[in-house]
């Protein structure tokens, strides 16, 4: 059941020990059978790529698993307009076999990013043409949009008995008690506690450590690792502009440019099979110093790379993932380190193997790639899985 909000599985004031709230939270549960009762065996924190993709594993391998998003739709950082251009992840690319399987399964259809025509260089005084497209890679792209990856997850989730997602519920604690963790979390101002015998923390680490006090605390060189690991589109303002035609095209530019002026620092085709919809994308990198990128200089830069067929996009979506509580913390624009990307102590559970990593940060292979969030995914169920058969035999 994907819900809109979970409601309270337990009244206990926030200060009551954690053994204390999972007694209350197992009374509440005794008489809400919607919710599978209290002690699901694993709960995952994020209903992006990772944390559906775990859930699923989880719930066809015979485990209970219950989802908690803190915003009010899954997906993440999977995010597409209704026209299917992306918000968030946009490309795969050849050799990223969990992606491809994801795609075949649910035969999502793709298309290759267009790379045909001249890219365009933008340095601090001119506008200079250039011979080929060096900028661009062969790649794909989803025609439907990357968030149909995770919509296909979610209804697979949702339509498992084992399984709920609960919507508009963001995590504050998870506290060890022994043979299982309590969690507790808020939505719309309620508050509610859920006992769990794992954990997998689907989030940016550095969003994790700061949102969730996590008790007992970690070790030290876990906490500093992902509290200095940089978030994925954390610093970036991606924005879509949709024309009624791809006008680049017929003027021979492949809709590439890289600008030192800015806003945007790169830019790419993003139109649809055959050219529609009609689009070009850029990614903005953004601070507290510069604020939010403005609609009129966002139009100024594309008239001065593509020219003045640019000034009238039909659309325009300007998504700033700085600003956003669920993917961002506050200090993003200082977390620089990008060699702690996948760092191997990211496969190491923590709180006596009940609490495990899986965000696309921290795959071990392809990090900040939607494949490198299968990867994590992967990860973590297998660590979870390899635990329990362990446990069965001894």
């Amino acid at each position: 059941m994907v819900a809109d909000g979970a409601p309270p599985l337990s009244d206990a004031d926030p200060g009551t020990d954690a053994e204390t709230a999972t007694d209350a939270a197992r009374s509440d549960a005794n008489t809400d059978t919607d919710m599978h009762g209290t002690d699901v065996d694993v709960l995952v924190i994020g209903a992006g790529v990772a944390g559906l993709s775990a859930a699923r594993a989880l719930l066809d391998a015979g485990q209970s698993v219950m989802v908690l998003e803190a915003r009010n739709r899954t997906g993440g950082r999977l995010h597409s307009t209704d026209s299917g251009l992306d918000l968030g992840a946009s490309w795969c690319w050849a050799g990223e076999q969990r992606v491809a399987r994801l795609v075949e399964e649910f035969t999502l259809p793709t298309h290759p990013q267009h790379l045909a025509g001249d890219a365009v260089y933008d340095d601090a005084t001119n506008v200079v043409r250039l011979d080929g497209n060096p900028i661009d890679v062969p790649a794909s792209r989803f025609s439907s949009g990357a968030d149909t990856i995770t919509q296909h997850l979610a209804t697979a989730v949702d339509g498992h008995a084992g399984g709920v997602i609960h919507l508009d519920t963001a995590v504050h604690e998870v506290v060890d008690v022994g043979d299982h963790v309590v969690i507790r979390a808020t939505t719309h101002d309620t508050a509610c506690v859920w006992s769990a015998r794992r954990v997998i923390v689907a989030l940016p680490p550095a969003l994790a450590v700061r949102a969730i006090d996590i008790e007992p605390p970690l070790p030290s060189d876990i906490a500093q690792l992902a509290a200095s690991t940089p978030v994925w589109m954390g610093t970036i303002t991606k924005v879509v502009a949709v024309f009624p035609s791809p006008f680049w095209r017929a003027s021979g530019l492949s809709g590439s440019a890289v600008s030192h002026r800015g806003p945007m620092r790169e830019i790419h085709d993003m139109s649809g099979p055959s050219g529609s919809p009609a689009a070009l994308f850029g990614f903005a990198p953004t601070s507290a110093a510069t604020g939010p990128i403005a609609r009129d200089d966002v139009i100024a830069q594309f008239v001065r790379l593509f020219g003045p067929d640019a000034a009238d996009p039909i659309e325009l979506h300007i998504e700033d993932w700085r600003t956003q509580a669920a993917t961002s913390p506050p200090d993003v624009e200082h977390l620089t380190d990008h060699a702690t990307f996948g760092d191997p102590r990211f496969a190491r559970p923590q709180l006596g193997g009940k609490l495990h990593w899986a965000s696309t940060e921290t795959g071990h292979v392809a990090p900040g790639h939607i494949e490198g969030a299968l990867a994590a995914a992967e990860r973590a169920v297998g660590n979870i899985l390899t635990t329990i058969t362990t446990e069965a035999s001894s």
